[in-house]
């Protein structure tokens, strides 16, 4: 990936953070790196194990372009407008892949950065929540539904 500058004026229009003010959307671009990616880079590993997901459990969010994750032989995918529009390897202990399915634009922010925007009332609930019904359904199995 190269690392890319995120603007003002197209962050603003992005469905993650549409909703923040922009004194907000300044903290987030100060607080953040955003990356350029062509098609079928691996943005985030997950190998199944509990010290990979708590040693990467930074927020990514997809900008522009296409993204997919691939777990157990599927690949799930998801735009930028999508439920699947941010990921963190916190949301499973299962070995997964985050894939770029086009030209895409993808931002991380760290954990703790993450934490702080969360602290001070960033709206994201709303992204938050779909994001995690996606994932939940996603990583349950068919035999951890019947337990």
């Amino acid at each position: 990936m190269k690392p890319s500058v995120t603007y003002l004026h197209l962050l603003k229009h992005t469905p993650f953070f549409t909703s923040l003010t922009t004194e907000q959307l300044r903290w987030v671009i100060s607080h953040s790196q955003e990356w350029e990616a062509q098609p079928d880079t691996v943005v985030a590993q997950c190998n199944g194990r509990a010290h990979d997901v708590a040693s990467d459990q930074g927020m990514w969010i997809l900008l522009d372009g296409g993204w997919q994750i691939e777990h157990g032989q599927q690949a799930y995918p998801a735009g930028h407008a999508s439920a699947g529009k941010w990921f963190s390897a916190a949301v499973t202990d299962q070995p997964c892949r985050l894939v770029t399915t086009e030209h895409s634009y993808v931002m991380k922010i760290e954990r703790a950065d993450f934490d702080a925007m969360l602290e001070q009332g960033f709206a994201f609930d709303q992204h938050l929540n779909a994001g995690r019904r996606y994932y939940s359904d996603l990583f349950t199995t068919p035999a951890e539904l019947v337990k």
